[in-house]
């Protein structure tokens, strides 16, 4: 595989893990706001695009006490993931 095709490839999965992080950040603000309706769109849309996501790490951290840390998981974990996919670019351009 050609070095542009690789840089390409990273620069895309990049730009995709910074956009599902925005909606992530969005997700998570949205659920102090107990009259959000998430069974109308765009809240729906929302809900559908994050929840798999979030749930897996739902199993494992449970809500204690009313407040769900697994969020804090979820972002750090796809901080990382969006970190190794940068250096991988920078070590594949060098």
């Amino acid at each position: 595989m050609s070095s542009s095709l690789l840089v390409l490839l990273a620069d895309t999965l990049s730009t995709f893990l910074q956009i599902y992080f925005v909606l992530l950040i969005v997700r998570i603000l949205l659920t102090w706001f107990p009259n959000v309706d998430w069974y109308n769109p765009p809240f729906s849309i929302l809900s559908q695009l994050t929840d798999p996501y979030l749930n897996i790490f739902r199993s494992i951290i449970p809500p204690l006490g009313g407040i769900d840390f697994s969020p804090i998981l979820a972002i750090l974990a796809l901080q990382f993931l969006s970190r190794a996919v940068t250096m991988g670019l920078g070590s594949v351009v060098y």
